[in-house]
């Protein structure tokens, strides 16, 4: 069974004199369901630039588009985290650009799965979502079959996540918007394009993110330091 750790009887002493594995047994989860690989477009300091679209409930709700710029403030794939700052301008009854701070999660098939399991997400709610991403067709079926994970993320070109807007940076909470939903997360590495859908029962059903990557400074990356303190 996979992580198990061979006994002596599973190896035999050839006529060299030598030990010969028998069986392998020792795969681990990682060997079955591989990490994606990393990207710099993940690195700290990346800028995206692109739009959040918000449709009211209702049958004369009017479209809303936010222009929306996000920083990745710091990326560690070992734990399949990251953090970054949100900024949206042409808010409704706001004065300035709002500024929120988000920590994300990278589907990696270890730290985190394509189950949410927290934030009123189940996995209907979650293939319900995943599948609006055209990118998760290919792969819905083994996600569900596997509990969540999928074993071609590791050459996949997409790479999906959940952040989750942690706090408001530049003003409170009675600015008169929310945060307690989060975004489903899904990233291009072959183009740098993201695309999100946002998720929270209690406000408006229908909000969607597309951000392009667009690199600034002479090397094409931009460094910011953050702190949550």
């Amino acid at each position: 069974m996979p992580g198990e750790i061979p006994n002596q009887e599973d190896f035999d002493e050839d006529v060299a004199g030598s030990v010969a594995l028998k069986r392998s047994s020792a795969l681990s989860l990682a060997d079955y369901f591989p990490k994606p690989a990393p990207t710099s477009l993940l690195w700290p300091g990346q800028h995206f630039r692109g739009t959040q679209r918000v449709t009211p409930s209702g049958l004369h709700g009017i479209n809303e588009d936010w222009s929306v710029n996000v920083t990745i403030v710091s990326c560690k794939y070992e734990s399949g985290t990251l953090s970054g700052i949100m900024e949206a301008e042409n808010v409704p009854h706001t004065k300035f650009p709002v500024k929120t701070f988000w920590e994300g999660e990278i589907i990696d098939n270890a730290n985190h799965v394509f189950f949410t399991g927290k934030w009123e997400a189940w996995p209907d709610t979650d293939l319900v979502h995943w599948s609006k991403f055209s990118s998760f067709e290919q792969i819905k079926g083994a996600v569900q079959k596997q509990s969540g994970r999928c074993d071609a993320l590791c050459g996949y070109p997409v790479i999906y996540m959940r952040w989750k807007e942690k706090f408001f940076v530049n003003c409170s909470h009675e600015c008169g918007l929310t945060i307690a939903g989060f975004y489903y997360i899904a990233l291009d590495r072959r183009t740098g394009e993201i695309a999100g859908f946002y998720h929270d029962p209690k406000s408006t059903p229908y909000q969607r993110l597309q951000l392009a990557h667009a690199p600034c400074g002479s090397n094409g990356h931009s460094f910011v330091h953050y702190s949550t303190r």
